[in-house]
């Protein structure tokens, strides 16, 4: 898919998914707590919304990778 914002997305979903592409160049892991920090919404917001993205086919590869005092998730361009 193009790296445009897709119109089925919610707003909460799109902005994730722009947070995870300009910031996936320089990190590979991400964790819910601190995606949710840097874009105003809760841990909980950002899991079933990144959730979404994953089954979803955009430019980004997105894998659930750890727990440890938050969701951990893999993000590749």
């Amino acid at each position: 898919m193009s790296t445009a914002m897709a119109p089925d997305l919610t707003s909460k979903q799109q902005q994730i998914l722009e947070y995870l592409r300009e910031n996936a160049a320089t990190k590979t892991y991400f964790k819910s707590r601190l995606i949710g920090q840097e874009l105003g919404m809760t841990a909980k917001e950002v899991g079933s919304n990144i959730t979404a993205l994953q089954n979803s086919e955009y430019d980004v590869e997105i894998e659930k990778w750890g727990y440890s005092s938050s969701t951990t998730w893999k993000v590749d361009l």
